[in-house]
């Protein structure tokens, strides 16, 4: 199928490592060219940046006018046709709603929700000038479920679904879609990294990161498909979303959690 997405521009947060890296590859691979933002270039984003379809920019967009230096580095392209928001953190609350500061809170905002916000206002106008366009975000399945265990990550992934549905009744008319994903555990080192969120379950349980997962798979009567999602796999529902062969979806959100949300 082709996408369609060859000669496309589009800007992709959080593009290091994990989801973000994983659209970065697929969109290039799709003919498109991608300003990817992150906090660190890494190796994989300087191989692709050789290539010539990728301009890697250091930035962190936690800082309140990074997200707009992001944007405006499309440019560098030509224009703007894509917007991935995909940068986000997520620290497991194990002690409690209790022990989350004003401070904690403040910094999970910021990052999941805030910089959304700055870079879709950043990114509106340059869409609308190009005659259309799309803006994906990485929601999260705790926009579904929320958890005490992640209760400031599982509110601001509520809040980027609902502004994301509105955005799409404010712009729908200028040709700009606004749709988001949610992704349940995915293998990525969030999830599975030496301090991501398996091993810092099983530190406050006091079991090994292979039982923490194990554990995490089989919660909430467990993953339908006994696995966490790939970031490639997310990858490719946030290309369709972007592309025109999904040119009528809008203000909707697609759940890809492995069967983990069991209600309708």
């Amino acid at each position: 199928m082709d996408l369609e997405l060859a000669g496309k521009v589009a800007v992709v947060t959080g593009a290091s490592k994990g989801i973000g890296l994983a659209v970065t590859r697929a969109l290039v691979a799709e003919g498109a060219n991608v300003v990817a933002g992150a906090r660190t270039v890494t190796d994989e984003l300087v191989a692709l940046s050789d290539a010539g379809q990728v301009l890697a920019v250091a930035i962190d967009l936690a800082e309140p006018d990074a997200p707009a230096e992001l944007v405006s580095r499309a440019a560098h392209f030509g224009g703007l046709d894509v917007v991935v928001n995909n940068v986000g953190a997520l620290k497991p609350r194990t002690t409690g709603f209790l022990d989350v500061t004003d401070d904690d809170w403040q910094t999970t905002l910021n990052l999941n929700l805030m910089a959304m916000v700055r870079t879709t206002r950043a990114a509106i106008p340059l869409l609308v000038e190009r005659g259309g366009g799309n803006v994906v975000t990485v929601c999260s399945v705790n926009a579904y479920l929320p958890d005490p265990g992640v209760i400031d990550y599982s509110a601001t992934k509520a809040a980027v679904w609902n502004l994301s549905k509105s955005l799409s009744k404010e712009f729908g008319a200028q040709g700009l879609r606004f749709n988001t994903v949610s992704p349940g555990p995915v293998s990525t080192p969030l999830w599975l990294g030496e301090n991501g969120v398996a091993a810092t379950v099983a530190k406050s349980m006091g079991v090994s990161p292979e039982e923490a997962r194990r554990r995490i798979v089989e919660a909430g009567g467990g993953f339908s498909t006994g696995r966490f999602t790939e970031p490639e796999e997310v990858a490719d529902l946030v290309l369709l979303l972007a592309s025109s062969r999904a040119g009528n979806v809008t203000g909707a959100d697609f759940l890809i959690d492995g069967g983990l949300t069991k209600e309708l």
